[in-house]
């Protein structure tokens, strides 16, 4: 699951949380290429992530907000905490 991942790619139990610092567009970029790992993962092993868990966390008020894709879909932001988890 996290071969080739650029970012921290932390799991327990069923939740996965993919996460990295997003201070300039080169760490927008990186997270969504490995949410695109992630997605190509999911596709070849026939995985779901759980929908209503997939969030993305801002953590700084200066943070731009980047928009990220899981396939087809965007990801939902949230004050709460999360990325998805596995079902």
């Amino acid at each position: 699951m996290d071969s080739g991942i650029e970012c921290t790619l932390s799991r327990f139990a069923n939740n996965s949380k993919l996460h990295g610092v997003v201070d300039m567009l080169e760490g927008r970029d990186a997270i969504q290429r490995d949410l695109g790992r992630l997605e190509r993962w999911i596709c070849m092993n026939l995985v779901k992530f759980h929908k209503a868990k997939r969030k993305v966390l801002h953590m700084d008020q200066r943070n731009p907000k980047h928009n990220y894709g899981l396939g087809r879909e965007w990801i939902e932001s949230s004050q709460g905490e999360g990325l998805g988890s596995i079902d």
